[in-house]
């Protein structure tokens, strides 16, 4: 696995900040950032997304929040790293 650092948080102040990565060979993004607080689990429950599909956040995912400063560093349609 190869890692490329995209970002971090502007301004951070040491340690523990939100961070970015892109795996090469994938093209999957690794980001560090804030765990969904419950309210925002729940919100997203509530939502939910398709048809069907569950809401419950299986053992192997976890629900982050990325700041809103982080966009900058998403890649767009047909953008690459």
């Amino acid at each position: 696995m190869t890692l490329k650092f995209l970002g971090i948080i502007p301004d951070t102040p040491g340690n523990n900040s939100p961070t970015i990565w892109l795996e090469e060979e994938t093209g999957d993004l690794v980001i560090q950032s804030y765990t969904a607080d419950s309210a925002t689990v729940q919100e997203a429950q509530r939502v939910g997304s398709i048809p069907g599909h569950g809401t419950d956040i299986p053992p192997h995912e976890s629900m982050i929040r990325l700041p809103a400063v982080m966009r900058q560093f998403l890649l767009g349609p047909g953008e690459s790293a």
